[in-house]
């Protein structure tokens, strides 16, 4: 072995240290509290919800498919990457809803499990993302419709700007962050490669646990939120007596709830002069899919807006909507909450009077509580899912990240501004309800810095990573479009 090869070995730090018994103890204990609390809430759910229990073919195929969901977040977790595409497809409990699940579910997975082990870091909310556009173009199509009609392109042209630019963002961020640290900081232990076994000093140390916690911490707030959606949307489908309404909301807030329907119904029946039409639910649902404004819209949402008023009064509470009711009540909310939504986009709003439009929004924050919730063992059951992959496939990101972008290795000061302006960008998007890719703000941010060092980069790894980035949309819709027409056929 050469003197120059054998420096690089020893220089190489080591990545596979082994816990100690009582970190492992400590960590199993917990997973068995989580994993306990996660099975216990949702047989308690089911059973308050449907006292007679699931019939055998459904308790099947919730579980198969919260298991799938929970694999793509493990798988999600391989790649430490990053219901923002809407889609009007489906009816909740079809089996046109299942088919979809599992299609964009396996088409994900699929495709982070060929880049993880080909150790490139794709990004799962590109993937997800393809994966329900490639659903809702395929949907469509199956229904002799345009295949652009099945997805909210708006929706998705916002989210496409988003994963378009945060790699800019961090490429540019991160080496101009680097540059400015140069200048200020001059301890030099910050510039130089870790050294095989040797910890860095405690201070490098802080900084590194802080910025990796927090690019932990905005990751798990931007992707947990995609595995959170999956995970209801399957609820939703398969026993929607028990997750379609959210059952915890007080009997006292059912007052309130009452009288804002009541008063937004008022407030477009004086603009439409009591107006009616003969399908509000087909006009609203057309009007979300179409974007296009016609006079009965308003009446058709005065109209459901009533028809939902009367229906929670009549059960007292949402937990007491009777069983055949609960899946009818909920659409009408979503087709309410989406309506107002898009309506509020539309130049036709501007007629309303301001007490009419802040009725409008004040009553879609109502039904959005109601219907957009997340129960606690969710956002458990994804958290103990995503860290656990994070722990088992880490690898092979991290030295494709650490060891092959740049011609040297990651320094500290690299490493930590790549990991700053990744946290920044990552709570930035979670704020406007976007979904950015950890793993190509922080690959780029890298990038930046090797390139604000002057390093030098190793371009056929770079190019591997714009390969893989400008593949997985396109390849992601056109497994799960051609997953979803296969499972149509089946369920």
């Amino acid at each position: 072995m050469s003197s120059v090869a054998a420096h690089t070995v020893a220089a190489r730090p080591v990545l596979d240290r082994k816990p100690s018994p009582g970190t492992i103890l400590l960590f199993l204990l917990l997973l068995l509290i989580g994993v306990g609390y996660t099975g216990y809430s949702l047989v308690s759910d089911v059973n308050r919800a449907m006292p007679h229990g699931l019939a055998l073919l459904s308790f099947f195929l919730l579980g198969v498919a919260l298991l799938i969901a929970l694999s793509f977040e493990f798988v999600n977790g391989f790649h430490d990457t990053a219901n923002a595409v809407a889609t009007v497809i489906l009816q909740v409990g079809s089996g046109a809803g299942f088919a979809m699940v599992f299609a964009l579910l396996i088409a994900a997975i699929l495709w982070n499990l060929g880049t993880w082990y080909l150790g490139l870091p794709a990004s799962s909310s590109h993937t997800l993302i393809g994966s329900i556009i490639g659903v809702g173009v395929a949907n469509a199509l199956m229904h002799g419709r345009d295949g652009t009609s099945g997805v909210d392109w708006g929706q998705a042209t916002k989210i496409g700007y988003s994963l378009l630019l945060s790699p800019l963002v961090g490429f540019v961020g991160a080496a101009l962050l680097f540059l400015v640290l140069k200048a200020l900081v001059k301890n030099q232990d910050l510039y130089r490669e870790p050294k095989g076994a040797a910890a860095p000093p405690w201070w490098i140390r802080g900084i590194l646990i802080l910025t990796c916690g927090g690019v932990s911490f905005a990751h798990g707030s931007n992707d947990g939120q995609k595995g959170m959606g999956l995970i209801m949307l399957i609820l939703i489908g398969t026993v929607p007596i028990a997750y379609a309404l959210n059952r915890a909301m007080p009997a006292e807030q059912m007052v309130p709830f009452i009288a804002m329907a009541q008063t937004t119904k008022q407030s477009l029946n004086e603009y439409t002069h009591g107006a009616t039409v003969a399908d509000p639910r087909g006009t609203l649902s057309t009007f979300i899919r179409t974007r296009e404004w016609n006079d009965d819209v308003l009446p058709a949402m005065a109209a459901l807006t009533g028809s939902i008023a009367d229906q929670v009064r009549a059960s007292g509470t949402f937990a007491k909507v009777p069983a055949e009711n609960v899946t009818n009540v909920r659409n009408d909310m979503y087709l309410t909450s989406e309506a107002i939504r898009v309506f509020d986009k539309n130049p036709h709003s501007k007629a309303l009077g301001a007490e009419a439009r802040g009725n409008l929004n004040a009553f879609k924050k109502q039904i959005d509580a109601a219907t957009k919730f997340i129960p606690p063992w969710v956002k458990v059951a994804v958290a103990i899912a995503l860290g656990l992959g994070t722990m088992v496939g880490w690898k092979r990101i991290v030295v494709t990240i650490g060891e092959r972008i740049g011609k040297t290795h990651l320094t500290y000061a690299q490493g930590a501004s790549a990991e700053v302006v990744a946290m920044s960008t990552i709570a930035a998007a979670d704020m406007f309800g976007l979904p950015v890719s950890t793993t190509h703000v922080l690959s780029s941010g890298v990038a930046g810095t090797m390139a604000a060092n002057r390093s030098g980069l190793q371009w056929a790894t770079v190019r591997n990573l714009v390969m893989a980035w400008v593949l997985t949309l396109p390849a992601a819709i056109v497994l799960a479009g051609v997953l979803y027409w296969v499972f149509r056929h089946v369920f």
